[in-house]
């Protein structure tokens, strides 16, 4: 018999209709079956979300899986069980796995690894070049009859021009995004923090605001004649104002940026705690207020995750040799609501467009709503909860994060996903 689901009494934000306000959720057959006011149905789990928010299950469009490779970093099963806590109910997985998601058959494991482990819907991101190495295009329409949804080499930036020009043009034949690591690498490469002062102080080798925002220029003036281009973790000032610009004379070009980005600056790098150490790497008060303009412009289009999990052993060593990048996916929900919605008065609505509607967008996925008909990915939250972030609560199998030991505010209580009740808090 399948489940039904009736969700009472809780404010509805659905960015994608702009609806936000108190309403029930029936959720049937795995769908939304209806969004109305005092709906009543028999035979249904009922779940009061009275005082909490009901959202379309979160979207992450740039998670690290490790899947196939890397099974003590995280594996399917562990990283969507932290997706689900998290209240993501889809996950777009990077292709820098071992071996490379370059081809159908790995791009066709990980999926067919997804609906076998899976608790959420996972969507494999395959890569632009073969092995990553930024030379020879990789079979990207064999990928994406697999089930791949865009191409990108994050973690290794195509540094030739010619090459970033064929993939924005291949992949324009299929009408789906290349996104881009944009990293200069003869500026930022065997960098530890970001260059400045702090990184003289603390005598970590620098890597410059310029190593992205001029990879971020020219991956844009490639864009603007040949294709469509997602920039991906986005970091600096002069980055967001060059998209900025862009998206003023109408190139098709979009951008993310990830909860660090505008919770932290590189000062969480003193005590040399390798948990911070991210590329690209944190950067300074003046970065984080341009990314919250950009999010509240609309320069920024999407906040992703970009988690990146590590063992005990590739961050419990010197800084220079520790591994860059943190996990997300369980805290990115009351970062969003302390960061963005409650200390600078952002709208919610805004802020979960980010989150939901935009990437399903950019990547044409049927996801990100609450619609009649619509897959009933739905998240339940707490906005006013108080939270405090606890290294034995993470249930993805790495547990690198700098904002362990943090008070925050907002938490996920209930996800849902094709109608199944995936988490419970």
């Amino acid at each position: 018999m399948v489940e039904i689901i009736l969700i009472k009494n809780g404010q509805v934000i659905d960015p994608a209709s702009g609806k936000n306000g108190v309403a029930d959720v029936l959720i049937e057959d795995g769908k939304i079956a209806k969004v109305a006011k005092n709906i009543k149905a028999q035979n249904t789990t009922v779940i009061d979300a009275k005082a909490c928010w009901v959202l379309p299950g979160l979207i992450d469009m740039h998670t690290h899986l490790r899947d196939p490779g890397w099974p003590e970093q995280e594996t399917i099963a562990t990283g969507t069980r932290a997706a689900a806590r998290g209240g993501f109910t889809s996950v777009c997985c990077m292709a820098n796995t071992d071996p490379v998601a370059d081809t159908a058959s790995v791009v066709k494991y990980i999926v067919s690894k997804a609906k076998a482990e899976g608790v959420v819907n996972v969507f494999p991101i395959g890569a632009v070049t073969k092995g990553l190495k930024g030379e020879e295009l990789a079979e990207m329409g064999r990928m994406l009859d697999e089930g791949a949804v865009a191409f990108s080499d994050d973690g290794h930036p195509i540094a030739s021009a010619g090459v970033f020009r064929k993939a924005l043009e291949y992949a324009g034949q299929f009408n789906v995004p290349i996104i881009s690591h944009s990293e200069e690498l003869g500026l930022s490469e065997s960098g530890d923090m970001n260059e400045g002062a702090l990184s003289t102080q603390l005598g970590l080798r620098g890597i410059p605001a310029l190593a992205e925002s001029e990879a971020v220029a020219r991956d844009v003036g490639l864009a603007k004649e040949f294709g469509t281009l997602h920039v991906a973790h986005v970091s600096t000032a002069q980055s967001v104002k060059t998209i900025r610009d862009a998206k003023k004379q109408k190139v098709k070009v979009t951008c993310e940026t990830a909860p660090h980005y505008f919770s932290l600056t590189e000062e969480a790098v003193k005590g040399y705690d390798t948990n911070a150490k991210v590329n690209p790497p944190l950067r300074t008060q003046a970065d984080v207020e341009e990314i919250v303009a950009g999010l509240k412009d609309d320069t920024i289009d999407v906040i992703a995750t970009d988690h990146a999990p590590h063992t005990i052993d590739e961050k419990n060593v010197e800084f220079q040799r520790a591994a860059n990048g943190m996990i997300g996916l369980e805290t990115a929900v009351p970062l969003c609501i302390t960061k963005l919605i409650k200390e600078r008065k952002m709208n919610p609505l805004k802020v979960f467009a980010k989150l939901t509607v935009n990437p399903a967008k950019i990547l044409k996925l049927n996801k990100g709503t609450l619609a009649p008909g619509a897959d009933a990915d739905v998240v339940i939250i707490d906005p006013e909860a108080k939270v405090v972030i606890k290294k034995e609560d993470f249930v993805s199998a790495s547990k690198n994060s700098p904002f362990i030991s943090q008070k925050l505010t907002g938490k996920v209580l209930t996800t849902v996903v094709g109608g199944k009740i995936v988490f419970q808090a």
